[in-house]
């Protein structure tokens, strides 16, 4: 840990009240929690608390903090050339999508071309931009149960409470994912939630007409609805329905991708080849704000004589793209994909699977792949109603309290951490986890 000024603990903090407008949140009742620095899967403040890092920040920390090859090849790029217009060419930029493309047809996919942008909100729009322009349709079909982000499209596209102030958009309509603990369907089994779930999107298809559907847009796995793991067969089932109907499937693999499942991208678990992919978070760990759309060849070469009516300033930032570079090398060479999928098979899935058997009552189900949980509490095992806001409240503050920075939504703790974590540290955090549901537990009683 670097040297300190415990001074600029409370002047971060009081400067971040003042002056800072912050995202999803009632300004005036916020409290902060400061960070100053991190390395690896840690984090700290100040005065030298640290904070074992369970939620990767917003789920886009895989490779953990001061990873030295990202943060040299941003530092190479900077004085090389710090800032570019998008129409040239740049090494660094050519290179990142190859490497991108590559990643993406790993299993038999025909990807040839990545549009650049500078997160996966404008991912996901200009995805359906594509989509769109490419069948000359327009409505959108995503999840209830999903998160696409807070541009004017994506917002609309996502299915939770947070849309219901932004509709700006035009042309979406949503449909019920596979969730088999809270089925819509009836189901009692994954493969009658699969089937159920998969003859529902079709009758919405029906409803809707599909000579008027561009794209269907899914999450590979819902991830700030609840990581909604699917079912066998599900995503194959959307696919098959898209290619009868003519319509373009986007996988949106900007919080599963890029090694967060145990594998590159989370919808290459279930051999399904979609038709385009946005990706971003993951893809260089954040440490420089990038996304994008991988595209295959019959969608790019509608281009080929007629523009794409699309563009960002910042779009394959020199920055960004060398940081993308350097992050799929190193993950790749460091197995740090193949890490995650050691860790959930070995570490978190059996220690989540021990929790919910030691708190039936309040742990109502688990859930994920890689280093991608989902813990679910409930008030009780028999209503499975979620507990009252104010417990996940003081859940979230005695974590905090521990040292472990943890990320809560709703009723669950998402089991989120850096790739990189090791067994050991996954004890550790499930060790906090443990204690504060005990807490619970004995301040009911």
């Amino acid at each position: 840990m670097p040297e300190l000024a415990p001074g600029d603990q409370q002047l971060a903090f009081e400067l971040d009240r003042q002056h800072v407008f912050h995202s999803w949140s009632a300004q005036a009742g916020r409290n902060p929690v400061v960070l100053a620095g991190g390395k690896g899967v840690r984090l700290w403040d100040f005065d030298g608390k640290q904070y074992l890092d369970m939620s990767s920040q917003l789920v886009n920390a895989n490779v953990g903090y001061g990873h030295p090859r990202i943060i040299d090849a941003i530092k190479r790029q900077a004085d090389a050339l710090a800032t570019a217009d998008p129409k040239h060419a740049i090494l660094a930029r050519g290179r990142a999508a190859q490497l991108v493309v590559e990643k993406a047809n790993l299993t038999g996919g025909e990807f040839e071309k990545v549009f650049f942008t500078n997160g996966g909100a404008d991912a996901n729009e200009n995805a359906i931009r594509l989509a769109r322009l490419y069948t000359g349709r327009d409505t959108v079909l995503s999840h209830y149960r999903s998160y696409h982000g807070n541009t004017g499209a994506a917002i609309v596209a996502t299915g939770d409470a947070r849309r219901t102030k932004n509709q700006y958009a035009r042309g979406h309509v949503h449909f019920f994912g596979p969730y088999l603990y809270r089925s819509e369907f009836w189901a009692s089994t994954p493969e009658e939630e699969s089937a159920r779930a998969v003859r529902h999107l079709e009758r919405v298809i029906e409803s809707e007409g599909p000579e008027t559907i561009a794209a269907i847009l899914v999450e590979s796995i819902p991830g700030t609805a609840g990581i909604l793991v699917p079912p066998a067969g599900y995503l194959a089932g959307v696919r098959a329905l898209a290619t009868r109907y003519g319509i373009v499937m986007i996988a949106d693999e900007v919080m599963a991708g890029f090694g967060r499942t145990g594998r590159w991208f989370a919808h290459q678990e279930d051999g399904v080849i979609p038709d385009l992919i946005t990706f971003a978070k993951g893809v260089n760990s954040g440490y420089v704000p990038i996304g994008g759309v991988v595209i295959p060849p019959a969608i790019a070469n509608r281009f080929d004589d007629q523009p794409f009516p699309g563009g960002l300033t910042y779009s394959g930032h020199p920055l960004g793209v060398a940081s993308i570079v350097a992050a799929i090398e190193a993950m790749g060479d460091e197995g740090i994909v193949e890490n995650a999928a050691r860790v959930g098979k070995q570490a978190i899935g059996p220690a989540a699977e021990a929790l919910k058997a030691k708190y039936p009552d309040l742990v109502g189900d688990v859930r994920g792949r890689g280093c991608f949980w989902a813990i679910e509490l409930v008030a009780d095992a028999e209503s499975r109603a979620p507990p009252p806001d104010d417990v996940m409240a003081r859940l979230r503050a005695a974590m905090l309290e521990r040292g472990l920075l943890p990320f809560v939504q709703n009723n669950r703790i998402h089991v989120v951490p850096p790739l990189v974590i090791t067994e050991d540290e996954v004890a550790e955090g499930f060790g906090h986890y443990e204690a504060v549901l005990a807490g619970v537990l004995a301040h009911a009683s």
